[in-house]
């Protein structure tokens, strides 16, 4: 594939800045966006969804694991199938909150409930609990001592620290409230080195899955757009306002004294390192030492806040975590949570924040850009272009696309949309998926694009048929899929063959044109807890750094994107075991040995766009952003830790 002009990918990346935060404007904008509840993923939410009905039932809570896994939801209506840019209208109406990573993401259960007659279930595959509970063993077997206990289903095995504890005399302490803002300390941390002993510590596999939820549909009728927004949709003026916006965000931080005066605070009052307090009372609770534990978890709390630095920040909601494991996997860790949200937060607030993360992070921007390239470049003589999105969500990714297939020469080719996302609870699994597709069909009828839009609601993507994706071998084909991959379950579960290479092998069969997908780079998907922990510790103190460094510290959507999107997904990999764990990223060197092992051969990357990115990144961010190359993988990190990657493949 040839390079394309670096003038066009320079315009073209200066667009897409624009274009994507125009276009959350534009959700922003409609009516009523307060009351309805978000996309974006949120393992833990339908779960406290669920328990408050199994309490109004009076039953217990989470139910028997053995039940079955919910079928998948394809939508076979016919005016919403194939929706063309003038096809009928309907509201945008989202659901509980199901993300990204980051944005996005997958909750355990899914209401069976009632479904029109246009919806059709396709059968899942059932967990592989023999195989699961060997493996448990096996691990358990390679230990010197062990330890049993639990409650219940909630059985684990946990080993005793191989180093001495400090054990002081502390009674369990009740689960925190919301945080009080003015009682946090100022003092500073240091960061030092981090404990390099192995830990053998095995957690037990949590089995338990929630069951059935039912939640009343939403309905809402189309707000059309105001001319004014649509004159702001089409604005090329993007490099200004790009910059202006980052400015805008970051002279407050400038304007406190920035580190500067953070080295005077050091001088002046004693250092504590919450790092060690932090890896020390994950060691505690692995091995079930909770005197030990809620001892450290006191001193972390004296020294954290989710006001503070972004050490502090980073040291209060890991120690959400470490608090609601504590309380115990399953029930426990929901009642902790539902404490810690008691708060019900808008859909419009959630989607500003993010919004605001994109203008001061390029990490997804950057991704975006390179996979809108690439499928461009694919699609550049095509009649017709089929793009099979797995986690479309709201459809962030897809505007620039289209006004760059409306300015090509020869007209725009027809364009087909399948998206993949995971069902909303209620009676319409499908209605938010399909509000997407319609606010994109408005975007496809403004820049004359013929459009198709076609969703696939389902639990398990793995399960998908090729039949559902109405493949047409005329078209050509792209596959896309951006930081959502980390949420597919791996051997753990399924050890013959994971979800994760089935979903692989699925896309192979597609045989597509182009795959193109973007991972979110981290090691923190260990068996082990401990392991696990200091991983994650390492991936989310470069996260919580960047926001330190580019907002200040009162900026109302950084304190609420760091306790909706950073905070929830700690909670779910500090807290949560077997099913419920659902955010599980591996290596980009990982999954190059599974995509190639599926049958893919890996293209080498565009140089130009590569250096467009690199130059604009320089231009727009700050220093420590970083983008490298790495076998032909596109790499963005900060101060060096790599982050998000992103790469293209074609069938071997």
């Amino acid at each position: 594939m040839g390079a394309s002009p670096p003038s066009d990918s320079s315009s073209d990346e200066s667009e897409y800045s624009e274009t994507v935060l125009k276009f959350m404007t534009q959700i922003l904008l409609e009516d009523n966006i307060e009351d309805k509840p978000c996309m974006f993923f949120d393992p833990l939410g339908l779960q406290i969804t669920e328990k408050s009905f199994y309490d109004a039932l009076g039953k217990k809570y989470p139910p028997s694991p053995n039940q079955y896994k919910p079928p998948s939801y394809i939508n076979h209506n016919p005016d919403t199938k194939n929706r063309s840019h003038n096809g009928p209208k309907s509201n945008f109406t989202n659901t509980d909150p199901q993300l990204l990573g980051h944005l996005g993401e997958y909750n355990s259960s899914f209401s069976q409930a009632t479904l029109p007659g246009h919806y059709v279930s396709q059968p899942d595959l059932q967990s592989n609990t023999d195989g699961l509970e060997l493996l448990t063993r096996n691990f358990l077997l390679d230990t010197e001592s062990m330890l049993q206990f639990r409650r219940g289903l909630e059985e684990a095995s946990k080993f005793l620290p191989r180093s001495n504890q400090m054990v002081i005399d502390l009674e369990r302490s009740n689960i925190r409230h919301r945080y009080n803002p003015g009682s946090f300390s100022k003092v500073s941390q240091q960061w030092e080195g981090e404990d390099q002993k192995k830990n053998h510590e095995r957690e037990d596999v949590d089995l338990e899955e929630g069951r059935i939820n039912k939640q009343p549909a939403v309905s809402a009728e189309e707000n059309e757009l105001s001319d004014l927004f649509d004159k702001v949709l089409l604005s090329t003026d993007a490099l200004s306002t790009l910059g202006s916006d980052n400015k805008t965000y970051q002279q407050p931080q400038q304007a406190n004294g920035g580190k500067n005066r953070a080295k005077k605070q050091r001088k002046k009052k004693d250092t504590v390192d919450l790092r060690t307090l932090l890896n020390l009372c994950a060691q505690a609770v692995s091995a079930g030492d909770n005197r030990t534990a809620n001892e450290l978890l006191k001193q972390i709390r004296k020294h954290s806040s989710p006001f503070g630095d972004g050490s502090q920040r980073l040291a209060h909601f890991f120690a959400n975590g470490l608090e609601a494991r504590l309380a115990g996997t399953g029930t426990g860790t929901q009642i902790f949570y539902t404490a810690l949200v008691s708060k019900k937060i808008s859909t419009y607030e959630i989607v500003n924040s993010y919004k605001v993360h994109l203008s001061v992070c390029p990490f997804k921007r950057m991704s975006v850009f390179f996979a809108d390239q690439m499928i461009y470049k694919v699609a550049e003589k095509a009649t017709s272009l089929h793009i099979i999105d797995f986690g479309i969500q709201y459809g962030f990714q897809w505007p620039i696309l289209i006004q760059k297939l409306s300015k090509r020469s020869g007209g725009p080719p027809k364009l087909r949309i399948t998206g993949i996302e995971l069902p909303q609870p209620g009676f319409r699994p499908t209605e938010a998926l399909e509000e997407t597709g319609s606010r994109l069909g408005k975007y496809c009828e403004r820049f004359n694009v013929p459009f198709e839009y076609h969703v696939i609601a389902s639990q398990n993507w793995e399960t998908i048929q090729i039949e559902d994706l109405k493949i047409d071998r005329n078209e050509m084909l792209a596959v896309n899929c951006l930081y959502r991959f980390k949420n597919l379950l791996d051997e753990t579960f399924e050890i013959e063959t994971s979800p994760r290479d089935a979903v692989l092998n699925l896309i192979r069969r597609m045989n597509p044109n182009i795959f193109v997908y973007s991972i979110c780079n981290g090691a923190y998907n260990a068996p082990f807890f401990v392991t696990r922990f200091r991983e994650a510790l390492f991936h989310f103190s470069a996260l919580y750094d960047i926001f330190d460094v580019t907002l200040p510290r009162e900026n109302k959507e950084r304190l609420l994107f760091e306790r909706e999107f950073y905070g929830r997904e700690a909670m779910n990999v500090i807290a949560s075991e077997g099913l419920e764990r659902v955010e599980r990223p591996e290596t980009y060197r990982q999954w190059q040995v599974r995509t190639k092992r599926a049958g893919f051969r890996q293209l080498p990357l565009d140089k130009d766009i590569v250096n467009i990115l690199r130059s604009k990144l320089k231009e727009w961010h700050h220093e420590d952003f970083v983008l490298n190359e790495d076998n032909h993988w596109m790499l963005q990190g900060w101060k060096g830790r790599i982050v998000y990657a992103s790469s293209c493949w074609v069938p071997a």
